[in-house]
């Protein structure tokens, strides 16, 4: 019996060695992996930033474009505007002082015509 016994104390100290040598082992090798977990996560970080920071230059360089053929649009349009409205003040205004001054000569004629 006592050979049984020191069988089983073999293998209960073989067993508890086993786990002690896991304990350390898991300890020593945790805090590797710990930091290689936290290597790749600042690597995937930094390479979401530059990827967003990528589409935010893209998606701003675009705005810009489009507010620049916009601005350029709308300041031709408003040209256009400008110059149709000033040709049509110029056409009536000539139409209007023309119609005016004929108007002015009828009643001086007709004043003259009076006297």
């Amino acid at each position: 019996m006592s050979r049984k016994s020191n069988n089983t104390a073999g293998v209960l100290a073989g067993l508890l060695a086993g786990a002690a040598a896991g304990v350390i082992l898991g300890m020593l090798y945790a805090p590797e992996e710990g930091k290689e977990t936290r290597k790749k996560i600042k690597t995937k970080a930094n390479d979401f930033k530059d990827q967003a920071k990528s589409k935010y230059d893209e998606v701003s360089e675009k705005v810009k474009d489009q507010y620049g053929n916009i601005s350029s649009t709308f300041k031709e349009t408003a040209e256009n505007v400008a110059s149709t409205v000033k040709d049509g003040y110029d056409k009536y205004k000539d139409q209007i002082v023309s119609k005016t001054t004929d108007m002015v000569k009828n009643v001086e004629s007709e004043l003259n015509d009076l006297k």
